[in-house]
Formats: structure tokens, sequence, C-alpha cells
């Protein structure tokens, strides 16, 4: 019995496929905090432009 424990991988195998998980996830989580700094930069710069842009005069729709 204690023979069959000792060569019963399942637990390994388990254990291989959460740190595989974990470490996807850290990729991840790294990679979404990059872009979201990324993102947040350009959305500062357009929101800049749209500040100082001038204005479109009166109205500025059909008529």
């Amino acid at each position: 019995m204690f023979a069959r424990f000792l060569k019963d991988e399942s637990g390994a195998t388990a254990i291989e496929y959460g740190l595989i998980a974990a470490l996807i996830a850290v990729a991840i989580i790294g990679g979404v905090s990059a872009l979201g700094g990324q993102t947040a930069a350009t959305f500062d710069s357009v929101t800049e432009g749209m500040k100082n842009a001038p204005s479109g005069g009166e109205g500025g729709g059909e008529g």
C-alpha cells in the first residue's frame, strides 16, 4: 500500500498544473499592468489635445 502511494503521481501532476497556472497568471497581470499604463498615457494625451483644440465655431452642425 505504501509503495503504491509513492508511485502515485497524480498529486504531483496537480501541483505542477497549479504552478503553471500561477506563472501564467503572473505573466498576464504583468502584461495588463504595462498596457494599462500605456493606455492611460494615451488617453491623457488625447484629453489634452481635445482641451487645446480650437472650438468648431457656432453650432458646428447641419443647418
